[in-house]
Formats: C-alpha cells, structure tokens, sequence
C-alpha cells in the first residue's frame, strides 16, 4: 500500500506509521518512510535542524518545494511508501503561520501547484495508494500538546478548530478522495494499537490482492523463517 498521511499536529501519523512499519516488517515486507517534511525536518542532526529554523524564507521554500517534487519518484518506486504531510500539510501550515515571526513556516507557498502535484499522482495511475486523514477531538489534540509537546511544536492551541478544518477542506479537494481512496481515521479515545487495526480494516479494499492475502496470514508471535514445504509458504516460529 502507497500511504498518504495528512492531519493536524498531535492526531497520531507518526505514531500509526511506526505501527504500520513494524506491522509490514513482522510480515517481511520491506517499506519506506518519509515522516520529515514538518519544518525543520526531523531526520537532520539537532544542529541541522536548529539552524533550518532560522533559513531565510525564499531558501525554505524552495528547499520544500524540491523535497515535494522528489518525493513522487518515491511514492512511484518505492515498496510500501508512507508519506506524512507531503504538499497538503504544506500548504495549510505556511497559509497560517508563514506570516508569525515565531513559527519556522514561510508566507510564500505556490499554493497554484496543488493542482500540478495531484496531476503527478493521477498521471502515475497508482492502483494502491492511499489517502489516511488521521484526525481528532479537539480537547484530545490540546490535551496531547500538554503531555507530551514536541520538541519544534507547530500548531497554537487556538488555532486547532481552524488547522482541522483547513485539512478537512484540502482533503474532500484532493482527487484521491473523489476517487474514493481517502479513508479517516479518527484516534480520539483510541489506543495506537486500536487505531492501526481500523486503518488496516478500512484499507482492506484499497489494497491489491496480494498484500490482502498477505493480511489474512496467521503471523507466529517472536521471530520465524519463512519455509516452503510441498509449495505451501509456511512462517516457523524460531
């Protein structure tokens, strides 16, 4: 599965695309994860990412402007892609902060290329992407941020109904959805794990037959070998 994640800050993307990565790995599956284009990205050293802070704004926006583009090579060659954010979180995040002095967003987003970025994806016929809008309650999101606030937080309390609307509105535009292969995923009162199993039930559909038969394998719990025995692919528990 090509999966596409969007939603506010605190929903939970990161957290379900680390399930989801374990899950695809206990089945043997390779994948690649691209959870880093919320500025500054976070795959830089912690020098990197302090300095990204202060770029001048015309070099942060062609700095993502390029990690876009780059990234529809990935979504196309990739094994079981995860995109988080991508140019829908882009577009929301700069529209709001690009003009606050304290946020590290810039005011100069060519918001005219999201119609450009949709084509790249519909122009590559993908048959197994997936657009995951992952959201939440309000209070859930504010009650996120003060347990656990991220390090180079984004959002301002505030603004949380705003943000979720704006990515609401971004995603019933998206082609993806009007295509129907845009699924919610809503984590309030969930567990991370409660939340996986939803996503991988909704997706059901969306995925191609091989990895739903993938899916329906009994997974031997700890490490296993993967054995054929008379044409039969069996998992043997170490």
């Amino acid at each position: 599965m090509r999966s596409y994640f969007v939603g506010i800050e605190y929903a939970g993307k990161s957290t379900l695309i680390d399930l989801l990565t374990e899950y695809y790995h206990r089945l043997k599956l390779p994948t690649h994860d691209d959870d880093h284009f919320t500025i500054p990205d976070r795959t830089l050293s912690p020098e990197s990412r302090a300095l990204m802070l202060d770029f001048p704004d015309d070099v942060k926006e062609r700095l993502q402007r390029m990690q876009i583009n780059y990234h529809f090579g990935v979504a196309r060659d990739c094994t079981n892609p995860m995109i988080s954010g991508w140019y829908i979180e882009e577009a929301i995040y700069s529209e709001i902060y690009g003009n606050n002095p304290d946020s590290p967003y810039y005011a100069d987003y060519r918001y005219a290329a999201q119609t450009t970025y949709e084509g790249e994806i519909f122009a590559m016929h993908f048959p197994d992407i997936v657009l995951i809008h992952v959201t939440a309650s309000d209070e859930a999101i504010r009650e996120r941020m003060k347990a656990n606030p991220h390090e180079y937080e984004i959002i301002k309390e505030p603004d949380i109904p705003v943000i979720k609307r704006r990515f609401e509105e971004e995603v019933e535009k998206s082609f993806l959805t009007r295509t129907g292969k845009r699924v919610v995923i809503d984590t309030t009162d969930k567990t991370p794990e409660e939340s996986l199993d939803e996503l991988l039930l909704v997706t059901d559909p969306l995925v191609s037959f091989g990895e739903l038969a993938l899916r329906a394998l009994p997974i031997p719990d700890g490490d296993y070998d993967v054995r054929y025995e008379n044409g039969v692919r069996r998992m043997i528990a170490r």
